[in-house]
C-alpha cells in the first residue's frame, strides 16, 4: 500500500525525525550477528539470487509479493522463520502455496536458502524487512491463505513486554490481512506470552480459535528443542478469520 504519490512509508530502521535524526523506535526483534559460517556462506552464494529478496526491492514502484512467483497461488506469510525448519516442511507439505518467509537474521536466512535448496523447492522466498511494515504495506486486506508465526521472541523481561509481536494492534492488522476461513498458527514456549496470545487473539473479532494440541504438520524445531530442555511447556494455538 502506498501514499497518494505512490511511494510507500518509511521502513523501520529508516524512519527520521524532522530534524534529520534517526527515529527511536519500539520493535519486536533486534538484530543480530550477521557473519556467516562456511556452509551458511555457501548457501548464499548459491541461492540468495534466486530466492532472497533485498530490502530495498519493496521500494520499488509496482513491487508485490505475488510477483516474486512464477505463477499464480495462493500466499502464504510466515513470520520468524528462524534457520527454515518448519518454513521448508510447510512448504514441502503445501506445494500449492506460495510461501514468504520474514526473517531479519541473515545467518538463518542463508541457513533457510540452503534447507531450500536442499529440498528442490520453488515455492518459497525469504524476506528481512519488518513483519509489521510488510504486514501493513505489502500483504493486501483479505489475501493471506495462512499466516505462521512460531516461536516469536519472547522478551521475557517485563519491561521489553511492549515489544512482543503478538499484541492487540498486531492481531487486528492479522485478521484483516488473512482471507475469510483463513488460519494463523502460532506456537511459543513461554507460558505468559502465549495467555497474552490467547487474551489478545480472543479480544479481536475478526478471529476465533484458541490453544489447540500440537499441530502435526509443523516440525519440532531446534527452538523448541531449546524450549523442552529448559522444561517450558510447548503451546500451539489455532486462529481462523471469520
Amino acid at each position: 500500500m502506498t501514499d497518494d504519490s505512490g511511494v510507500r512509508p518509511a521502513r523501520p530502521h529508516h524512519k527520521l525525525t524532522d530534524d534529520g535524526r534517526r527515529m527511536r523506535e519500539v520493535l519486536s526483534y533486534s538484530r543480530r550477528g550477521s557473519r556467516f559460517t562456511p556452509r551458511q556462506a555457501a548457501a548464499w552464494e548459491a541461492y540468495a539470487g534466486r530466492w532472497w529478496v533485498p530490502d530495498e526491492a519493496v521500494d520499488e514502484p509496482g513491487f508485490t509479493l505475488a510477483g516474486l512467483f512464477d505463477r499464480d497461488a495462493p500466499l502464504a506469510v510466515e513470520i520468524g522463520s528462524g534457520v527454515g525448519e518448519s518454513t521448508v516442511a510447510l512448504a514441502a507439505a503445501r506445494p500449492d502455496l506460495d510461501v514468504v518467509a520474514l526473517e531479519v537474521w541473515r545467518p538463518g536466512v542463508a541457513d533457510t536458502l540452503g534447507r531450500v535448496g536442499e529440498a528442490g523447492l520453488t515455492n518459497v522466498r525469504l524476506l528481512g524487512v519488518d513483519a509489521v511494515w510488510s504486514m501493513e504495506h505489502l500483504v493486501e486486506p483479505d489475501s493471506l491463505a495462512a499466516l505462521w508465526t512460531f516461536f516469536p521472541d519472547p522478551w521475557h523481561k517485563a519491561r521489553h513486554r511492549k515489544r512482543r509481536l503478538v499484541s492487540a494492534s498486531f492481531a487486528h492488522l492479522a485478521a484483516t490481512r488473512l482471507r475469510p476461513g483463513a488460519e494463523w498458527r502460532l506456537a511459543t514456549d513461554w507460558a505468559d506470552y502465549a495467555d497474552q496470545m490467547v487474551e489478545v487473539l480472543d479480544a479481536e473479532p475478526l478471529l476465533e480459535g484458541g490453544r489447540t494440541e500440537r499441530w502435526a504438520e509443523r516440525p519440532v524445531t531446534k527452538f523448541e528443542r531449546k524450549g523442552l530442555a529448559a522444561g517450558r511447556e510447548i503451546a500451539d494455538l489455532r486462529y481462523v478469520r471469520r
